[in-house]
């Protein structure tokens, strides 16, 4: 363990180990994936960095090492496209782990990744991409948002290149043919901490979604995320349960967790069972878990005893008020006290 995260913060504790005062430290060139990532890569590559499944029994495990190599290629590939610093992507990959290759190569880049959901439909993709100029999007084959986005190309001048995950479509680059194709050496683009990294659109109050840009900072402020919210470590498999359009997803499955040098667990499923997410706490022996409370209260509709659940040692909730009941029945079944957290996605 390199306690990578010790690099990026200065704590102070009281005599009992409660943090009461911290300060994070940003080098000038700070990218999270050449100073995390691939720093972790380069002393630990085969620890484990990313565990996914999916419903049809499919499995991939990635190494740190593996998240270099992949990323660095994707970063070629997306390269030899025509994408380079400043450049706006839209990426729409539900939880395909190929969404962990393209936001780590678009930071190496320079260039500014936008997630979305695979919920928009032809309005919501014209106003992002005349909003925000968008240039490439990169996009899961699954169910019709690939339509959607050639439905709304005749108004979307700005769209160059369309690449496509799991799937082939008229117009549209096949990601893993392309990416396997790319050099996996990578010089390292020199960034700022201060320079553009990654577009939220917010639903904000009334009218049309807000944009919310974010610096190289944003990741380092997600330290305090995993650290100090999600109880992770080195030796956590946390899962968060978000699809990577919505902001919590970085939050819960990327920058916090791989400061903690953890292992992120990636569930890439369409549809919520509550006995599939347990039967995967008890299978993948997760340590950690965030979800919404209502997830909560979906499981424990569930026989939530007959499951083995001493792995997890510590849970969060997100995105909605707590009902005591919840909370309450969850510490009754399982020990573990809901740790409520709060967030928005125009903060840090």
């Amino acid at each position: 363990m390199l306690d990578l995260n010790k690099n990026f913060v200065d704590e102070v504790y009281d005599e009992n180990g409660h943090v009461v005062d911290y300060t994070l430290k940003c080098p000038e060139n700070f990218n999270f994936a050449y100073d995390v990532v691939d720093a972790i890569a380069a002393a630990e590559p085969d620890k484990r960095a990313l565990l996914w499944c999916n419903p049809a029994g499919e499995e991939r495990i990635f190494t740190y090492g593996d998240l270099k190599y992949y990323s660095d290629k994707t970063a070629n590939m997306l390269r030899e496209k025509g994408i380079k610093k400043g450049d706006m992507v839209m990426v729409i990959l539900k939880r395909h782990y190929q969404f962990w290759f393209t936001i780590l190569a678009l930071h190496k880049l320079g260039a500014v990744i936008i997630p979305a959901t695979f919920m928009l439909q032809k309005h919501d993709i014209v106003y992002r991409a005349n909003a925000a100029t968008i240039k490439a999007v990169v996009c899961t084959g699954d169910g019709d948002i690939a339509e959607q986005v050639d439905e709304a190309l005749p108004e979307c001048p700005s769209i160059e290149t369309r690449i496509i995950v799991n799937g082939k479509r008229d117009g549209w680059d096949d990601f893993m043919t392309d990416m396997e194709k790319a050099d996996s050496h990578l010089e390292r683009v020199d960034t700022k901490y201060y320079e553009p990294m990654i577009v939220y659109f917010s639903s904000g109050t009334t009218g049309n979604p807000k944009m919310a840009m974010h610096a190289h900072t944003y990741a380092l402020a997600h330290l305090t995320t995993a650290k100090y919210w999600h109880d992770v470590t080195a030796d956590s498999v946390h899962l968060t349960i978000a699809d990577t359009g919505w902001g919590k997803a970085v939050w819960g499955k990327l920058y916090g967790e791989m400061f903690m040098e953890s292992c992120v667990f990636v569930y890439d499923y369409d549809k919520f069972h509550a006995s599939e997410i347990l039967s995967i706490l008890e299978k993948y022996k997760i340590t950690s878990l965030c979800c919404p409370p209502t997830m909560f209260r979906f499981m424990l509709q569930e026989d939530v005893s007959s499951y083995d659940l001493s792995s997890l040692k510590y849970c969060t909730i997100a995105g909605e008020a707590l009902n005591p009941d919840v909370f309450n029945k969850w510490y009754e079944e399982t020990g573990i006290k809901l740790m409520e957290g709060f967030g928005q996605t125009e903060g840090a």
